[in-house]
């Protein structure tokens, strides 16, 4: 989904530019996130999705179900996606958005995904572990795939910590085949 990201990177990175000025990061955190559950309602694609409707009339619908949980900067960010037909970047202009407010806040986001379910000890062992080595604050979310066999896989950004049964296997494979 390169194209997407690439389509929804100017308008996050316009939109973070506005929060941060504005000194409300959270704020807008927070609009584009109600905003892009408003846009993923099965009814509002459809409604999106149809030639039919007009995008200000979308515009307009999708900024009077947010109500107050939209500024009026908000509710023109909302105009201009629909005047240029890209509500439907919603999502990957909030993902991209969040990415950039965690690294202007300092904070890395890493994903863990073990084998087995790791107690809160563990994810706060590795969470320290992870703060240590890359002098940040970590934000960390966790899922369990048990075909990893054991161990864990932690993805930094486009960075991967391979410490998996599974990824020792597969390394040592290619070791004998070479």
């Amino acid at each position: 989904m390169a194209e997407l990201s690439t389509l929804a990177r100017p308008y996050a990175e316009a939109v973070f530019r506005l929060a941060k000025s504005a000194g409300d990061l959270n704020g807008w955190s927070e609009q584009l996130s109600a905003a892009t559950q408003v846009v993923a309602d099965p009814q509002m694609r459809a409604l999106i999705a149809d030639p039919n409707v007009a995008a200000g009339r979308v515009a307009g619908v999708i900024v009077s179900v947010l109500g107050s949980r939209l500024n009026e900067t908000g509710g023109n960010f909302i105009k201009v996606l629909a005047e240029n037909d890209r509500l439907t970047l919603l999502v990957e202009i909030e993902a991209q958005f969040e990415a950039l407010k965690a690294s202007a806040e300092g904070v890395l986001e890493a994903h863990i995904t073990s084998a087995q379910a790791l107690s809160d000890a563990q994810v706060n062992d590795l969470a320290g572990a992870l703060k240590t080595k890359y002098g940040r604050d970590v934000q960390v979310s966790v899922s369990v795939d048990a075909s990893l066999i054991g161990g864990v896989v932690i993805a930094i950004g486009d960075r991967v910590i391979d410490g998996s049964v599974r990824g020792r296997l597969e390394k040592m494979a290619f070791s004998l085949k070479a």
